[in-house]
């Protein structure tokens, strides 16, 4: 989905301010708000493929006013109501008892040593059990296909349409495109692919740089 959150190569958002001892969480309720995540995630049954495709959705005004949690809890709040686990009302309704000092029915805990477990194990979707032949190797010159899709994906506008060289194969991964639509895993290869800087910038790219893009093989074909 192309949208106001593919940002990169974008101009007018101004400098990457880097925070020197960034801590994990800015306030409490981000880290309420992650560990919500965690325990919804589990009971709805969701991954980070459709945490990601209810954020495109979010609109645009919306989506460069909130902050990174405040856009993981809209996301979250959607998903309950698209799988039918909440309404509208519910959630404000909880809210209204959050606001007021007590506790949503059901609400449990998740101990700070739980958190800190499952960020350091994170949430691979690589599926290294499945087999599934690999279209292209170290080395192969691939070309990023133009496609504009209507829901997420993972291949970034700005490499769209681009020449580059596959440099690692990293195995068998959940295809987000159609995980992120509740259409299946359909696992396949993704390869980290290196651009020049000026393929992907033109005469703004410097000469000698490169990026590097970790794209599944339906977004590529041989250049």
């Amino acid at each position: 989905m192309d949208g106001i959150h593919d940002m990169g190569g974008m101009h007018g958002f101004g400098k990457i301010e880097r925070e020197e001892n960034e801590p994990l969480f800015h306030a409490d309720w981000e880290a309420r708000a992650f560990g919500l995540s965690l325990q919804a995630a589990d009971g709805i049954g969701f991954v980070d493929d459709h945490l990601r495709a209810n954020i495109e959705r979010i609109p645009a005004a919306k989506y460069l006013r909130s902050s990174y949690y405040e856009l993981w809890m809209q996301s979250l709040e959607s998903i309950a109501i698209e799988k039918g686990v909440l309404t509208q009302q519910e959630i404000e309704a909880r809210i209204a008892t959050l606001s007021e000092g007590g506790r949503a029915e059901g609400g449990s805990d998740l101990s700070l040593d739980e958190m800190d477990e499952a960020i350091a194990g994170g949430a691979s979707t690589k599926r290294p059990d499945v087999v599934v032949a690999a279209g292209f190797k170290s080395g192969d010159k691939v070309r990023v296909k133009n496609d504009h899709p209507r829901h997420h994906t993972r291949a970034t506008r700005y490499c769209r349409g681009r020449l580059g060289e596959v440099i690692a194969d990293h195995g068998v991964f959940v295809f987000p495109d159609s995980n992120s639509e509740w259409q299946g895993e359909n696992p396949e290869h993704c390869y980290t692919v290196m651009f020049a800087a000026e393929e992907l910038w033109g005469e703004a790219g410097t000469q000698g740089d490169s990026v590097t893009v970790d794209l599944w093989e339906s977004y590529l074909e041989h250049g």
